[in-house]
């Protein structure tokens, strides 16, 4: 099977290494070199950084109508464009392979269409997730379904781990979808609209404060939904789907301190407001109208992230300390 790859991210990079080992990859698409930082630094995609080291042709197209691009790609002669983690691609793009296009996302379409389903199933706190692969057509995640594969969600996991159990699901069923394919055994199943109950928007950086006015099981899943620690308690590094849920402490002196949640658990314990409770040594709790939040990992600004331990003992919260 020859095939024409689009993505960017290290998701998708992940599933680009697994087709270069199986299946003839003539050249991929990835997004532009982008600048960041205050010296304005180059940054590739890990698309790209993996395509070259292979020698893989790269296209990075600002406009993916480009004639001259389009051009380029029907050049190719591919069999089989594959999606993972790209922007939507124009009809006569998808439509160029004999065989179509298909894409890979990370939810049980046809719910949870959209940016962001990793996350949204977790902030949700929906049982199950899993990863689909469709054919691509002129809507969103719309297209007709290949396959399916589910997993169970634990109450405790975070967008980091999700994010490692998907990518493993998907080098799975991306490689049976192409063989599939490729010898023609494959059942098409078109997807039913009416069941598309939930969706995955792009996270917004608004979203991403906690309001503790909400019910305390939403704030815990936002927490863990957003989170980039692992079941190691290490940070997925580099992967901007674990944003990470914040909220800002308040001393007595009205000084506020910008503070990232990895890491909570819920509590029974109510209160008539929003409050503060801690031994200064090795709990935090934060309680609100129905239930209390038990912070278990915390990244304050400008720090590495730390257990609360290590937090509260560099850190001394006060009656008169706030929670906003």
């Amino acid at each position: 099977m020859k095939i024409v790859f689009f993505g960017t991210p290290y998701f998708a990079s992940s599933i680009l290494e697994i087709l270069i080992n199986k299946f003839e990859v003539l050249g991929v698409v990835t997004a532009p070199d982008s600048k960041y930082g205050r010296g304005l630094k180059e940054k590739t995609s890990d698309v790209k950084k993996l395509s070259l080291d292979n020698n893989i042709p790269v296209f990075t197209p600002s406009n993916l109508k480009d004639s001259t691009f389009i051009s380029d790609l029907a050049d190719l002669n591919a069999n089989l464009f594959v999606v993972v983690a790209f922007r939507m691609l124009p009809k006569v793009i998808w439509n160029l392979p004999i065989h179509g296009t298909i894409n890979l996302h990370t939810s049980l379409l046809p719910n949870y269409r959209g940016a962001a389903p990793i996350n949204w199933v977790l902030i949700n706190g929906e049982k199950e997730t899993g990863v689909t692969t469709f054919f691509i057509n002129e809507n969103i995640d719309e297209g007709a379904i290949i396959d399916q594969t589910k997993i169970t969600i634990d109450k405790h996991l975070t967008s980091a781990d999700l994010h490692n159990k998907l990518l493993l699901l998907s080098k799975d069923i991306i490689v049976k979808t192409i063989n599939s394919i490729n010898i023609n055994k494959y059942n098409k199943k078109s997807q039913d609209n009416n069941l598309a109950k939930s969706f995955a928007p792009k996270l917004t950086k608004e979203f991403l404060k906690l309001n503790w006015t909400e019910s305390a099981k939403s704030i815990h899943n936002k927490i863990r939904g957003l989170s980039p620690l692992l079941n190691d308690d290490n940070i997925l590094k580099d992967v901007s789907i674990c944003p990470s849920a914040w909220c800002f402490l308040k001393d007595k002196d009205g000084k506020e301190r910008r503070i990232k949640i990895h890491r909570s658990k819920l509590l029974n314990t109510k209160s008539d407001s929003i409050s503060i409770k801690t031994d200064n040594k090795s709990y935090l709790n934060i309680l609100t109208f129905d239930g209390g939040i038990s912070i278990l990992n915390i990244q304050p600004e400008g720090k590495k992230s730390m257990n609360i331990k290590d937090f509260l003992r560099g850190n001394k919260i006060t009656d008169d300390t706030k929670v906003l």
